[in-house]
């Protein structure tokens, strides 16, 4: 499936998408931090050899990627290693830069920039009648003078046209790069199951949104 961009905004399923084709062609090696990103991830990001995506699954690390990039890169320093990060979860971790560049490690940085923890935002809006709280990033760093100020390049891309080149800039580049893609800050992901509800009871898109409210033991669980 192709996920159409306005011409403002850039759909972070089309953003992975066309990671994975300009970069198909290169033996990558993935890590995700934790949130929506990580889930399209895994559904637009096509593997077909063992061992190249590192995750943290369902227990909910942020922060996880980044380091773990950098523990890929040491162990296959030829390669082509990516972290698809989400703003939020990469800051928790994001020192680890100065040891990428301090150990010359070229690691790339891909942050699916919507500007909240959108996984947090989408559980409040599908299924707690919008009430958000504390979701919702006002007092973001500029990733550009962030990874100046670490040494490495910084790329950021706000447009769908300019996507594959700044992609092909940044696995082009030698050494670390920070990548800010900003993405449509309303996109939501899919399928979700509600807490508390089972497996045939996932939310598959929007329009099913009303019918699957999280009420009594499921509101606990959250």
């Amino acid at each position: 499936m192709n996920f159409k961009n306005s011409d403002e905004n850039i759909k972070p399923q089309h953003a992975v998408q066309r990671l994975y084709e300009l970069t198909k062609d290169k033996d990558t090696f993935i890590t995700t931090e934790v949130g929506q990103h990580q889930m399209w991830a895994a559904q637009h990001y096509k593997f077909n050899k063992p061992n190249r995506w590192m995750t943290s699954g369902g227990l909910g690390t942020m922060g996880y990627g980044l380091p773990a990039a950098v523990g890929v890169q040491i162990a296959h320093p030829k390669k082509l290693v990516i972290d698809i990060a989400g703003e939020a979860s990469v800051l928790m971790t994001m020192q680890e830069m100065s040891t990428a560049v301090q150990y010359n490690l070229p690691i790339k940085i891909f942050i699916l920039n919507n500007q909240y923890m959108g996984m947090v935002r989408q559980w409040q809006e599908l299924l707690h009648e919008k009430n958000y709280s504390e979701s919702y990033s006002e007092a973001l760093p500029d990733f550009i003078k962030l990874a100046e100020a670490y040494g490495c390049k910084g790329i950021m891309a706000d447009k769908p046209s300019e996507l594959d080149d700044k992609i092909k800039e940044m696995v082009q580049f030698d050494g670390p790069v920070i990548f800010d893609c900003r993405v449509d800050p309303n996109e939501n992901c899919f399928p979700m199951i509600p807490s508390g509800k089972p497996h045939n009871q996932m939310i598959l898109g929007p329009s099913e949104k009303e019918e699957n409210k999280i009420t009594g033991k499921g509101k606990a669980l959250v």
